[in-house]
This record gives C-alpha cells, structure tokens and sequence, in this order.
C-alpha cells in the first residue's frame, strides 16, 4: 500500500489545487490522488446539492465498473460512510451491519471497502471525498483515515477560493467520469473478460452485458422476457450452465422463470419454505451467496458426479442490490440463482457485474409483476361484468365469443349481451367502450347494466341508447361507447336496429346472401346528441343468422371493416346452413394471432328459427361451487338424469364420462366455480364447461420428458374427451373459457 502521509506527489498536487480555478480539475485531482495513495480501484467527490437536501456525485474516477456502484444522489440521513463523513466531520469507514458467518464465503455483496473523509473548511462543508478498495486488500488503517482527511482538507481548501472568486461549487446534472490513466491500472483482469494484459479491458468488457441487459429489461413485458433478458445477458456472458429465477409468496419460494440445464436447480427450489436454512433462503433475507464447488455440503451432484459452484443474488424492488457503498437495504422481491459446472471463483469485478445486474432485474420483475397484477385486475373486473351465459330463448339460437387484445394490452371494455324480454321478443346488445384501462372496464359495467334495465322496462332500441347515454353523462367520464342494439319479434321476425357509431350487424339468409342492416349512425355515447336517435325496422325470415360484432374482429384487415365482416360470416358454404357452434369458431380463427391483435373482439351470433318452432329448446345447466368435493359427482347424476329426461339414456355414459373429466380439469386447474351446460339440437348434444382460467387445456401425451410433464398433467383427461366427442374445441368467453363437446344423436 502507498505510504500513509502525504507525500511529495500529493503536496503538489495540492498546490496545483489551490492555485487552479477549474472545479473538475480539482475534483478530479483529488480523486487521483485519493486513489492513488490508498491504492483504491475507484474514488468519488459527492457535493452537497443547491437545496443543501442531498448530496449528489459530481465525480468519480478509476476502473470500470466500479465506479458505477457509486449511486448517484444520497439524503443526508443515509446509513452510509458518505452521508456520515458528511454529518459528522470526521472519516467513517462502511460497517456491514449484517455480517456474515464463518461458514458463508463472502463479507460484503460488493467486493469492496468503503472510507470516506468530509470536504470541509472551516465552517464550510461542501460534501464528501470517499474511496473503495479490494475487500482482499484488507481494511482502512489510522493512516489511511488521516491521509484521506487531510486530501479532503485541501479540497475544501480549493473548493472555497473557487466559492471566493464567484465560481459555482456544484454537481452537475450527470457526474463527470474518469476512467485510470493510461500506465496506472487500479483494476483488476479478470479472465475471460476483455484483453489480457490491456489496462482496464476486462472492466470495460464489462459494461457491454450490462448495458445489453437494461436495453432488454426495459422492453421487457411478461417474466419470460425477463428471463430470456437474463438468459442473454447475465447466464451467458458469466458461462453459467444454469438460470433461475425465484418469488417467495405465503412462506414458501415459487419458480417465476429457469433457462438452460435447470431442471434440477428449479425442483429442489420450487415450494422450498423460506424459512428453510438453504442458500436461496438466505438469499431472500438480503444476502447474496456464493457457493464454491469445493464445498458439496450444499450443492447437488450433476449428473457426471461433479460439483457445480452456485450464486444466489437478491434482487431488490427499486434497483438496489446491496447497502455497500450506501448501505439501503429495500425488500428483496425475487432472488436469482445461477449454477456452474465444477468449482469456479467471482474475480471482485465479476461480483460488482452482478451487483448490478441483479438490481436492473429486481426493478424489471417488480415492475412486471405489477403490470400482471393491474392487468390481473382489470381482467377479474370485465370478467364479472360480463354475463356469465347467455339465455335460452323460444325461435332464436344464440353463440358468443370474446377474443382479448395481445397480453401487452391492459383490457378494454367490449360487451355483449342478450336479454329474453317475453316470450316472443329477445334484444341483442354488443358494444365498444373507447380505451383500455381499468376505467373502460368499469364504464362497461355501467352501461351493460342500464342497458339491461332498459331493455327489461321494454324500452325501444333507440331509447335505450338515448337513455344510457344520459347515465354516461352522469358518469362523467371522458370515454365514449359504440353500441349496436337489435331488438327481434320471434314470431313476426321483426328486427329493429338501433346503432350509436358502431357497424351496422349483418344478416345471413338462408341461400347464402349477405346483407347488412343499415341504420342511422348517430354518434356514439358521451358526444353530444342534438338529434334524437333514429332506428330502422327489417323483416327476417327464418333460418337467417344475425351477426353482431366489435371493431376488434377486423380492424387488423386491410380491407373495410364491413368487407371484412360479410367475409367472416360468408365463409362456409353457401347452400348448407352452417351449425351456429362451428361458424363462431371458423370466424373467431380468422382473426389474426394475439401477438398481432391490439383490441379486444366480441362476437354474438343470432339463428332465427321462425315461428313455426314453437317448442322451447331443451336445455339445462347447474352451477358448482370451487371447493365442492362432490362437485363432479354431482355433475354426472345431472347429466345422468337431464339426458334419461330427454330420451337419450343411452348416450348418457359417454356425455357422464366426458362432464366428469372436464369438470375434474376445471375445478384442480382452474380453481374457480364451474358451469356445466347441456343443449340439444336436432342432430347433436352440446356439452359446455365454463371456468375462469384462461388458459387452453390442451391433450398431452403419456410420455413426456420430465420437464413437461408437471405443466401437462392436467392435459391426460383431455385425451380421453378427444376420444369420446365427434368435435370438441375451447375458447375464452370474457370470464375464463368454454370447453364444449359436440356429439352426434344417433338416428333411430
């Protein structure tokens, strides 16, 4: 170490100090001679802000990357040896507040010692001069502590002839970096970064992942950009064969993501109790770990009977990783965890990389944890907005599907909806409200449901749209709704459509053709109505199919929106009058993949039977509780006995078969209530199970490697759906999805 009093070089840097009138120059030459006479890897001046509220770094200098931990503003009561220097006048050196034990393998997360001297004079405190070393070069002696004193003296000194002569003593809006100069090298080279044997290459080298990794995370959107973010930057620039990323919710640790060889590292972690004495537990208390392979005791073999050397990184909610240089201490909200085959060593630059990469990815998961919660939220509310069935009606048939926008998107407020008024007249609703936000979800709820008050009183279209849109006003929101409202006569096959800017729907008759019911456009909801709003009456003859639908179901198209439409519902074949069930499904996998969609899509399809059925259509549903043990018991005595009702006791295995294990699916999978429904038609059974979850269950095979099969278990009962129905397809409704199976009556 240089010696422990100033020396020839400093004294004269000193009197260059005194004698020069540039601020960088003399903070930059303190710096240097900080460093150079502690043999420290990096120095930094802080300067006390104009509000005199905080002190903010002006300068630091040395090698790369450590003089990027120094953070770039501290409050004044900050538990550090900065801040402390700074309040007390005197040295102070950074104490661990947490020491390790004697069986943990490291001191500080940082690989660093910090000492800090106060730049004051006289009554004159402008801030702090503070210095880090190798942790192995060992602590701060008295000698040490005078040396840096007495350079923050002359600093001071200098500092207030600039103050004298009228120049401003303050850090700028960005710190000033200067790297070592050339033929002084204060960093160390670490193997496999950089140049051998070129100053300062290795740390530099550095700074590429690193800057690669914010660039990443900055985009990043779900937890599995975060990991493929990581899997990049952080496991392949560090060679590591193993990545995973850990939460800890309800005492216990969860995988939120894994990449590479991690199976293993992922089971032994996944539901591992927080309170457990293990190295990822540890971790979430706010320690990082780094476990050599010499020391088996707490690693697992791999596979060829080697040791693997593992880290485990806290990653803190606001970018922080460790107290050291500035010793804050924020939750931990994920823990990183990496796995290395045979024994390795972190070299101090390679601790300072992941210091912070670990705080870039704690700021990137907490943030996109609460976009999935905002969004979670969002989501539940359209959800129980939506009507969770649509009715059974006399003469007319109804279908209805929901697409949501990309998982980008927060959600938006499309609606449907279908009201049996009497016996003879049924309203179909569909509608748009502007945005996607919470706020449109909510103002969805509000017109849905003045809507179906309306509509009940047996208002006309027209003035239920009038009506509602005086409730908007109330509101007093911004946001405006399109909507179209069509009420039909199933005896006379009278259709009255009423639209508030939004496309007109369209009709389907019987030979093919395709017709759109033109209304009046009026304005949408929330714009001021001078005229009253006007509607337009049809006539619809039996066996047509009504098409009502959102701006989402093709505004990806290059064509109009109304081209595009009478496409969609034009698209099977024209003599055979298509089954309500399938055409839904051929237009809804007409539009493009969610990646590409950016709105949300609703659909309501309507067949009018015509007056000459005037039997109601056989259909019956049951509704199960969540935590409702007997629940599929209970399903399959239904089905049993809704189909023995109805004369079809001999398909009533099958159909049992078939609710039971879909059911099954639902209420382990789902974790939600679940709605069973049967409906008869007059060639096949329909069999619908409505839960919350979202996801498609999809028919996995009965090999599978063994990391497929804990996310594909639930898919073995689908196989046996796959084989019992003549058709069978899953789709999301606006609360969770439909599962329905189509199975053919056998013919007498």
């Amino acid at each position: 170490m240089a010696s422990s009093t100033p020396g020839r070089d400093q004294r004269r840097c000193g009197s260059r100090l005194v004698q020069g009138s540039d601020l960088a120059e003399a903070l930059n030459c303190a710096a240097r001679e900080a460093r150079r006479g502690l043999d420290a890897v990096s120095a930094a001046v802080y300067l006390l802000d104009e509000d005199q509220g905080a002190l903010r770094l002006a300068l630091a200098g040395g090698s790369a990357p450590s003089f990027f931990t120094f953070p770039g503003r501290m409050a004044l009561d900050m538990p550090s040896a900065t801040a402390r220097a700074w309040a007390t006048g005197r040295a102070a050196v950074l104490v661990d507040p947490d020491p390790a034990g004697p069986d943990q393998d490291h001191v500080l997360p940082y690989p660093y010692v910090a000492l800090s001297a106060p730049v004051a004079s006289g009554d004159r405190r402008f801030g702090a001069l503070t210095v880090l070393r190798v942790e192995t070069a060992g602590v701060f002696g008295h000698a040490d502590t005078l040396f840096l004193e007495d350079v923050g003296r002359q600093l001071a000194a200098v500092l207030a002839h600039l103050v004298d002569d009228g120049v401003g003593v303050a850090a700028g809006p960005t710190p000033m970096l200067v790297p070592a100069e050339q033929g002084v090298d204060t960093s160390v080279c670490t193997p496999g970064w950089g140049v051998r044997d070129v100053p300062g290459s290795s740390g530099t080298s550095m700074m590429f992942p690193l800057r690669r990794l914010a660039e990443l995370l900055n985009r990043a959107t779900t937890m599995d950009d975060v990991v493929s973010a990581a899997q990049y930057c952080v496991m392949s620039s560090l060679r590591a064969d193993a990545l995973v990323l850990l939460s800890a919710r309800e005492g216990r640790l969860w995988v939120l993501g894994h990449s590479g060889d991690s199976t293993e590292l992922a089971r032994r972690l996944h539901g591992a109790g927080v309170d457990d004495q293990t190295p990822a537990a540890a971790a979430f208390r706010g320690r990082p770990l780094y476990l050599t392979g010499e020391r088996t005791s707490l690693l697992d073999a791999t596979s060829a009977g080697e040791p693997r050397t593992e880290a485990y990184l806290p990653l803190r909610g606001d970018g922080q990783f460790v107290d050291l240089p500035f010793a804050v201490r924020s939750p931990v909200v994920a823990v990183c965890c990496l796995a290395f085959s045979g024994p390795r060593r972190f070299p101090s630059e390679e601790r300072v990389l992941l210091g912070m990469m670990a705080g870039l990815l704690g700021a990137a998961v907490e943030r996109v944890e609460l976009i999935a919660e905002q969004h979670e939220a969002a989501r539940l509310l359209q959800r129980f907005l939506l009507p969770a069935q649509l009715p059974d009606l006399p003469r007319l048939v109804t279908t209805a599907r929901y697409r949501p926008a990309d998982v980008t998107s927060k959600v938006g407020g499309d609606w449907f909806d279908v009201f049996r008024i009497a016996d003879d007249r049924a309203v179909l609703v569909i509608g748009d409200v502007e945005g996607h936000a919470v706020e449109s979800a909510a103002v969805m709820g509000q017109v849905r449901t003045a809507m179906a008050s309306y509509a009940t009183e047996g208002h006309r279209p027209a003035a239920m749209i009038d009506r509602t849109g005086r409730v908007l006003a109330e509101l007093g929101t911004a946001l405006t709704v399109t909507c179209c409202v069509v009420a039909l006569d199933t005896l006379g096959g009278t259709a009255e459509v009423a639209l508030a800017g939004h496309p007109a729907p369209l009709v389907r008759h019987r030979d093919g053709t395709i017709e759109a019911l033109d209304a009046p456009a009026n304005v949408p909801l929330g714009v001021p109505m001078i005229q009253p709003y006007e509607a337009r009456e049809y006539t619809i003859e039996s066996g047509s199919i009504l098409m009502l639908y959102t701006n989402g179901l093709v505004s990806s198209r290059s064509e109009s929106p109304e081209t595009c439409a009478r496409d969609l519902l034009g698209a099977t074949d024209a003599v055979r009058m298509p089954d309500l069930e399938d055409l839904a499904e051929r237009i809804v996998s007409e539009v493009v993949t969610p990646q590409q969609r950016r709105d949300d899509a609703a659909l309501l399809l309507a067949r009018y039977e015509g007056a000459g059925r005037q039997e109601e259509p056989r259909a019956a549903g049951m509704h199960i509780q969540r935590r409702d043990l007997r629940g599929v018991g209970t399903a399959r005595a239904f089905v049993h006995e809704q189909l023995g009702s109805w004369g079809l006791e001999d398909m009533a295995d099958v159909v049992e078969l078939a609710a039971s294990e879909i059911v099954t699916n639902a209420l382990i999978h789902a974790g939600s209530d679940v709605d069973l429904r049967l409906r008869i038609f007059e060639d096949h059974l329909r069999l619908e199970v409505r839960d919350s979850d979202t996801n498609p269950p999809i028919p996995s095979a009965l090999s599978l490697t063994e990391e497929e099969a804990p996310e594909a278990e639930h898919g073995r009962g689908m196989l046996i759906v796959e084989s019992l129905a003549d058709e069978w397809t899953s789709y999301p409704n606006g609360q969770g999805k439909t599962v329905a199976l189509k199975l053919v009556i056998p013919q007498l």
